[in-house]
């Protein structure tokens, strides 16, 4: 998809790393050309970005979603997604070249997919997947899935030969001898419905022990959700000495507590689980002092068969995409962060553990942008969802932001 004009949005607010300020930005030949240094030129496509309180809609980086489990375009763009990583539980496993050069091809022009190579072949936990050919056909990183591995000696194995490759790997952060067949974090919630629940140390556990053995490697390690408060005072305190660690959260896990599974509903059985309300506040404040680096949709849609089931039947998931941007403006309408944190925790972030040029408003950078009304209000109605299923846990819910438009290259994506 070629970029035919040069583009210019106007009038807008530009949100860059380094603040927000009005000016234009231009987009040639897909990339970002100039980031409010100059106006449209003579033969440029222009978008007027002004708005009827005189600020101007912002104009943001197109955001990049680490760690979906599929690919669906319709609610991507809805939500104002341009890339996204994907987890390696496909059918089959992303554990073959060919399976991820397939998947890195399968979004263009409108989407790209970096595809999370599997850890180890078939997501067994035991051998050890053929990484480094993986990353020559499109592997932006190497990933667990949704188990963890339990076997110490293979993890640090899949940890020493990402670092040999300088692939960031994306951890599930559940110990699963703790965890077992649970479905609900243990407390009054899980005993009052009569739930099998997991303690939520399990998640604790798992994130020690892989923080010692990538500070062993010398890897870089992505913990795709960290949604405890023990769990992310050992995040911090691997970030203070320095190990390579970075930490991720749905807007589930800062949005609702363990209370929302209360009349059994599966659109609320996540993986892992809604925790306290503790552990909620938690999780938000790690986002405020920036222990928390990426905030995804963990998008996962899932039909009737798989959640309208018993609880403990059902699968996890959420359908997450179509909501993840006006969720986390509710982080800066409260005060716990600024809007070009949220971009970095949205879209910056995540680009840079994948290593790709993009995700941010700057000169040089891939001209994927969204243009953003953060106050225009709307209900979420799982019947009209873009997704191909519905499964939200904030099915009802009134919600303020939404994309206006959407460009990936510098052309509009509709």
């Amino acid at each position: 998809m070629k970029q035919a004009r040069a583009l210019s949005i106007v009038n807008g607010r530009l949100v860059t790393p380094d603040g927000v300020r009005k000016g234009t930005l231009r987009i040639v030949d897909g990339m970002i050309a100039a980031v409010g240094t100059e106006g449209p030129q003579p033969d440029d496509a222009v978008i007027d970005a002004s708005s009827r309180d005189g600020e101007g809609a912002l104009v943001v980086p197109g955001l990049v979603d680490l760690g979906v489990f599929a690919v669906d375009k319709p609610a991507f763009h809805f939500g104002g997604i341009t890339r996204a990583a994907l987890m390696p539980d496909q059918n089959p496993p992303l554990d073959l070249p060919s399976r991820v050069n397939y998947i890195a091809k399968s979004g263009k022009p409108d989407f790209w997919v970096h595809p999370l190579a599997a850890a180890t072949r078939g997501l067994a936990g035991d051998e050890l997947a053929e990484a480094a050919l993986m990353r020559e056909a499109g592997a932006r990183g190497i990933a667990t899935g949704r188990g963890w591995i339990s076997d110490s000696g293979v993890m640090l194995r899949v940890l020493r030969y990402a670092a040999m490759l300088d692939l960031v790997v994306v951890a599930h952060a559940e110990d699963h001898g703790l965890a077992g067949d649970a479905v609900a974090t243990a407390g009054e919630m899980a005993t009052r419905l009569g739930l099998a629940s997991a303690p939520a140390q399990a998640e604790a556990l798992a994130v020690a022990r892989d923080l010692a053995l990538a500070e062993m490697a010398g890897a870089r390690i992505h913990f795709r959700q960290v949604t405890t408060a023990a769990a992310l005072d050992l995040v911090r305190a691997a970030k203070a000495r320095g190990v390579a660690v970075t930490a991720g959260v749905t807007p589930a896990h800062f949005m609702l507590s363990d209370l929302a599974i209360g009349d059994f509903r599966t659109f609320g059985k996540l993986s892992p689980p809604l925790r306290s309300e503790d552990d909620r506040h938690a999780v938000v404040a790690a986002i405020g002092d920036g222990t928390i680096d990426v905030v995804s949709s963990g998008h996962d849609p899932r039909g009737p068969e798989d959640k309208r089931l018993p609880f403990s039947d059902a699968e996890p998931g959420m359908a997450g995409a179509e909501t993840l941007l006006s969720t986390t403006l509710t982080l800066v309408r409260d005060g716990v962060i600024d809007l070009p944190r949220a971009f970095d925790l949205l879209s910056g972030a995540p680009a840079r553990l994948l290593g790709v040029e993009a995700g941010a408003i700057r000169q040089g950078y891939e001209g994927d942008v969204a243009l953003v009304d953060p106050e225009k209000p709307w209900v979420v109605d799982r019947t009209k969802m873009a997704a191909t299923a519905d499964n939200t846990p904030f099915d009802g819910q009134p919600m303020q932001g939404r994309v206006l438009g959407l460009w990936k290259g510098g052309v509009r994506v509709d």
